[in-house]
């Protein structure tokens, strides 16, 4: 695969317009006494490629790293690289909207501060949430307050729940790996994730939003801003919309079209994505406003200027979902898997040559395999696929197979000492087996380390790398520090009650709770209902409480916010209970505990 001309610098151009000031040279330290953000982590990106980055990552991650303050157009301004996503400020009349919150209040409040320093002391008059992913609403409530009205689009409390809560333990420990945050930044280390450079080390937290959006056209005047929404469900994210700025000639694309190919099915885990959906809405946005839009620009990277460029942007970034779907659906129905589709997958020459489709962040390889899955699932069709053995059984199996582990072990070593690309991926498969299968635990994690670092110095997708690095630091230094919790009172504040107590069904350990039964009535006095929870087979089944409800074993009188303390903090004080709390007791003992701690590359 050939790279496009490194001779064009028209991207190095277009993510130095409009700079009016730089990020605060200190760190940004939290209330815990942690680092949020260092601005100056990425200083090394400077010359060229070292021998242990793919060159065209390198490239991809000096532009990502540039930050500070930009004016966009008159009266459009950002603030790029103090979070893994760019927060947007849209003058108002006697404020500034802000379009999308950043990761945590930290940085949330920096950004502000950032741009009140040079556009003056504006009050936020409106919030707008482009979608459901946690780096753009994380820092909402640093900006939130009475009257400020915030716009998001239908279904984004929903699947912000789904992702952060419900799987928040799981999604979490992977985003570790996928981000690494915390890995040491430098040539043979961190360089970014291709879509920004990191995500922020600081407090999250997430509010209701006042105005939900839920049809394309919908239009809203904020402080004197206009402006109308594209409402894009089932693209970069499940809940998603871009925004129109008609009086700025400025179109706002979300997460929708970025300077790289983005995911379909996130490495850290979601739903897949649907690639003719995001097609198709870009094809929308260029069909509404693609003549008269001046600059578009989006919750990462940097914009694009002028009628030709933003038409070519947005085409390229239309066409490449629209063919990747179309050609794995095609080979699916010549009878190819997903590996065997996404092994030998071929751009056309126009995407391939555009730096805008590279893989720095969703690959082609892990793209199509997420199309796979879309339509056909996990199994692949071949019965010998249909039930095999989990890690550790299928390990002890190869190393007897092998000859033992230390044959084994003898084989990966040669294999790395070839060079050839396909020796190093099966190299790096049989040290797994011999990790997870026994056999010199030491010798095993040290060679599987070097073939996963060997891939990360050749990968140009950032995450991989992230992968491949942070898989060998687990390997060679044990599991790093756990990330920031995405279910904090902050966040769990902004659910439904059902939502909580979907939080809390999830958790149910259903043989243990399997033969009890219990039923407990919620009377929620800021939220004017009753609602209901059973044990029933071990599920907890929940509602608002139900006109033939028979009596609950117990009773309890309290708030949203009390209810919330008693859930996930067990803190009784203020509520009023009737009847048996030995049924409250035994509730919470089935409810199990999470770790975002779980070991991945190792048993």
């Amino acid at each position: 695969m050939t790279l496009p001309s490194f001779e064009d610098t028209s991207d190095f151009d277009d993510v130095a317009r409009g700079k009016l000031a730089d990020i605060p040279s200190e760190p940004l330290i939290g209330a815990a006494g942690q680092v949020v953000w260092d601005p100056h982590r990425y200083d090394f990106l400077e010359g060229d490629a070292p021998d242990t980055v793919h060159p065209s990552l390198w490239r991809q991650a000096k532009l990502a790293a540039a930050g500070g303050l930009f004016e966009v157009v008159e009266g459009v301004y950002q603030v790029r690289q103090y979070d893994l996503s760019n927060m947007s400020f849209i003058e108002g009349d006697t404020g500034v909207i802000v379009v999308d919150t950043l990761m945590g209040t930290e940085t949330a409040e920096a950004a502000l501060a950032l741009y009140r320093a040079h556009r003056g002391d504006r009050p936020v008059t409106g919030i707008v949430i482009t979608h459901s992913h946690a780096d753009h609403y994380g820092g909402m409530l640093a900006l939130t307050g009475p009257g400020i009205p915030v716009y998001a689009p239908e279904g984004f409390l929903a699947h912000t729940v789904s992702e952060n809560v419900y799987a928040g333990p799981a999604m979490s420990r992977r985003a570790v790996y996928m981000y690494a945050m915390d890995l040491p930044a430098g040539a043979t280390g961190q360089v970014g994730c291709g879509l920004g450079m990191a995500t922020s080390n600081g407090s999250l937290g997430l509010a209701a939003p006042t105005v939900s959006v839920s049809e394309t056209g919908t239009q809203a005047t904020v402080d004197g801003v206009r402006m109308v929404f594209q409402f894009t469900p089932g693209t970069e994210a499940p809940a998603e919309m871009n925004i129109w700025f008609p009086d700025r000639k400025a179109l706002c694309m979300a997460e929708n079209a970025t300077h790289t190919l983005h995911n379909l099915l996130t490495l850290r885990g979601a739903e897949v994505r649907d690639p003719r959906a995001w097609s198709r809405f870009m094809h929308e946005a260029l069909e509404l406003w693609g003549g008269e839009a001046e600059v578009v620009f989006a919750s990462h990277h940097w914009p694009t200027w002028g009628a030709e460029p933003i038409t070519t942007f947005l085409s390229t970034q239309r066409d490449l979902y629209q063919y990747l779907h179309d050609q794995t659906l095609r080979l699916i129905n010549h009878g190819l898997t997903g590996i065997e589709i996404a092994e030998d997958f071929e751009l056309s020459p126009g995407l391939e040559q555009a730096w805008s489709a590279r893989g720095y962040y969703g690959s082609v390889s892990h793209n199509v395999k997420a199309i796979y899955q879309r339509y056909l699932g996990w199994f692949d069709g071949n019965p010998a696929h249909l039930w095999e053995l989990p890690p550790q059984k299928e390990g002890a199996r190869i190393i007897a197979l092998a000859g033992g582990a230390d044959k084994a072990l003898d084989t990966v070593e040669s294999l790395l000492a070839t060079g050839d690309t396909d020796d190093l991926r099966w190299a790096t498969t049989l040290a797994s087996h011999v990790v997870f299968g026994g056999g010199d635990a030491d010798r095993a994690r040290q060679l599987l380390a070097q073939a996963l670092t060997t891939l990360g110095h050749g990968s140009e997708n950032a995450t991989w790398r992230n992968f491949y690095l942070r898989g060998a630091e687990e390997l060679l230094e044990g599991i790093a520090a756990p990330p920031p919790d995405l279910s904090t009172p902050s966040t769990l504040g902004g659910l439904t009650i059902t939502q909580l107590f979907d939080s809390i069904g999830v958790r149910i350990d259903g043989p243990r709770a399997g033969s009890e039964k219990l039923a407990i009535d919620w009377v929620l006095t800021d939220e004017g209902f009753t609602y209901r929870t059973e044990l029933s087979n071990g599920a907890l089944i929940h509602a608002v409480r139900g006109e033939r409800a028979a009596a609950p074993d117990l009773t309890a009188t309290l708030t949203k916010a009390l209810l919330i303390q008693l859930l996930f903090v067990h803190e009784k004080e203020g509520i009023e209970f009737d009847g048996d709390q030995g049924a409250l007791g035994r509730l919470l003992t089935y409810v199990d505990s999470t770790s975002n701690t779980f070991p991945i590359v190792t048993p």
